[in-house]
C-alpha cells in the first residue's frame, strides 16, 4: 500500500464515482478501478459497495479514509516542511485552535510574522481539547492553543496574556438579563447550552453541589450554532465572554457567572518537537511578545 493508493482511495471515496474520481486525478476509470481492486486485495476487505451509478463506501472503508486522510495529511506536511527548510522567505504553520477571544492574541503575532516573512502559509483547525491534542499528538499540527492546563509531561507551552471567563448569553428581555451576574441557582431548571468539555469541567466545579439540578438541553461545539438556539427561544448559551454578538440589534445579552469563573489559555506544542525554521521563529517571537505583555511592558 502506498500514497499514491491511498490518494486514489481518497478521490473514489469523496466522489462517490469511479469516473469522475479518475477524471479528478487524470488517470483512465479502468486503471482507478483496478488500483482500488487491488488495494482491496492487499488490505483483504470490501472498501466499497458497487451500485449501478455510483459506489459508497463499506464499514471497512471508512475507517481506512480516516486513516488515510491523516497519513496524506502527515505526508503532504512532511513534503512542505523539508522544502521549506531552507526557505528564509516563507513556510508553513499548522494551528489547532479552541474558541476564545484571546485568539486575537495568536492572530496578531501572525501578523507581524506574515508582514516580516510574506512567503509564510499557516493552516488553522478548530476543536476542542481532545480534537485538537489528538491531531497535535499525530504530528499534524505544529502547536495547538487549549483552554485548560496541558499535560506537562506531554507538551511544553506558554501562556496567554489574558484569559477568559464565563458567562451566559440570554434574550435582553429575559428576567435573568435584570441581573448583574448568574449564579448557579438561576439556571436550576432551565434548558442550557454549552460545550460537554465546559459542561464536565469547568462549568461542574462552578455549580457544586447545584450541578445535579442543572439540565443540559443539548450540547455544541461552536458557540455561534448555539447562540442560534438562545435567539429562537429553545435555552440558555454557557460560553467564554466575546464568542457570540450579544450587540443591541441582537436581542442577546452576556451575563457573568457568580462566582467567577475565569480561565487561562495556553499555546502547547509537543515536548522534544522538532521545528521547522518558520516555526522556530514563530515560537520565538511569541515567546518574547507575550511574555513583554505579561510584565506589562
Amino acid at each position: 500500500m502506498d500514497l499514491r493508493s491511498l490518494r486514489y482511495f481518497l478521490a473514489a471515496a469523496r466522489e462517490e464515482n469511479m469516473t469522475r474520481a479518475a477524471e479528478q486525478l487524470h488517470v483512465t476509470q479502468p486503471t482507478l478501478s483496478r488500483a482500488m481492486r487491488s488495494l482491496e486485495d492487499e488490505l483483504g476487505k470490501k472498501l466499497f459497495l458497487r451500485h449501478s451509478f455510483n459506489i459508497s463506501l463499506t464499514e471497512e472503508g471508512v475507517l481506512l479514509r480516516d486513516r488515510a486522510e491523516d497519513l496524506i495529511t502527515m505526508a503532504d506536511k512532511i513534503e512542505k516542511e523539508f522544502l521549506s527548510l531552507d526557505d528564509i522567505t516563507g513556510g508553513e504553520l499548522y494551528f489547532g485552535l479552541a474558541e476564545s477571544y484571546q485568539i486575537r492574541y495568536l492572530a496578531r503575532e501572525l501578523r507581524v510574522l506574515k508582514e516580516q516573512v510574506p512567503g509564510l502559509q499557516y493552516h488553522i483547525t478548530s476543536g476542542d481539547t481532545e480534537q485538537v491534542t489528538e491531531r497535535l499528538d499525530k504530528g499534524l499540527l505544529d502547536f495547538a492553543v487549549l483552554c485548560e492546563q496541558p499535560d506537562p509531561r506531554k507538551y511544553d507551552s506558554i501562556l496567554f496574556p489574558e484569559g477568559d471567563i464565563w458567562g451566559l448569553v440570554l434574550p435582553s428581555n429575559d428576567p435573568l438579563a435584570q441581573k448583574g451576574a448568574i449564579r448557579a441557582e438561576d439556571l436550576i431548571g432551565l434548558p442550557l447550552f454549552t460545550s460537554e468539555q465546559g459542561w464536565d469541567g469547568d462549568i461542574k466545579i462552578w455549580a457544586g453541589d447545584r450541578f445535579g439540578s442543572l439540565h443540559l438541553e443539548g450540547s455544541f461545539r461552536l458557540a455561534y450554532n448555539a447562540s442560534l438556539f438562545v435567539r429562537e427561544g429553545l435555552g440558555y448559551q454557557l460560553t467564554f465572554r466575546h464568542l457570540v454578538d450579544t450587540s443591541a440589534e441582537t436581542g442577546l445579552v452576556f451575563r457573568p457567572l457568580s462566582p467567577k469563573v475565569e480561565v487561562k489559555l495556553y499555546l502547547i506544542w509537543n515536548k522534544y518537537q522538532a521545528f521547522t525554521p518558520i516555526a522556530e521563529r514563530f515560537l520565538a517571537q511569541v515567546r518574547s511578545s507575550f511574555s513583554a505583555q505579561q510584565s506589562g511592558t
